[in-house]
């Protein structure tokens, strides 16, 4: 039999839910239940602590999209706490929004408190500019790489690479 246990909790502005068990079929709906509860009570940002989830399907991943979908139409916010196990992995349920593709949806923490801050929101797109910097400056310098390769060399750049003791006529096809 599965089960789930959810644990609510207010820090100020936030609504924290602790999730405990199973994220399936049968116990998805009540997390989505959950959720719905705080948004028609008023609180519309909210934190989904699912560190001690052991188990999560289909169902489970649906829920947290459409509780995605649900905060952000009624411009909340939507936090999941994720943590790394003892040595370093994604636990289970980080896992199973990788492997599904959705895990970018969703700003991720490894705590209650980084969560309630967004400190890791700031450093993870602090991250994310400087990669995409990086990235757009490797792709510029591979196009110009590209550019370089495809027009024809230079009498200049065929003097510079001439061999010691050869003449740049001696390089060139008649």
């Amino acid at each position: 039999m599965t089960t789930i246990e959810v644990d609510e909790n207010e820090y100020g502005s936030w609504t924290v839910l602790r999730v405990r068990g199973e994220m399936d079929l049968v116990t998805s709906p009540r997390i989505r239940r959950r959720v719905h509860d705080a948004v028609a009570g008023g609180r519309h940002d909210l934190v989904v602590d699912l560190s001690a989830v052991r188990f999560c399907d289909s169902s489970g991943v649906g829920v947290l999209i459409a509780s995605r979908r649900l905060l952000r139409s009624c411009g909340g916010r939507l936090r999941l706490i994720l943590p790394e196990d003892r040595d370093g992995h994604v636990g289970h349920v980080g896992r199973v929004l990788a492997a599904l593709g959705v895990r970018r949806l969703f700003e991720v923490y490894d705590d209650v408190p980084g969560a309630l801050t967004g400190a890791a929101e700031r450093a993870e797109a602090e991250g994310r500019a400087e990669a995409a910097e990086r990235a757009e400056a490797t792709a510029e310098a591979e196009r110009a790489e590209r550019a370089a390769a495809d027009r024809p060399a230079t009498a200049a750049e065929l003097a510079d690479a001439a061999l010691p003791g050869q003449r740049v006529s001696d390089r060139i096809a008649p």
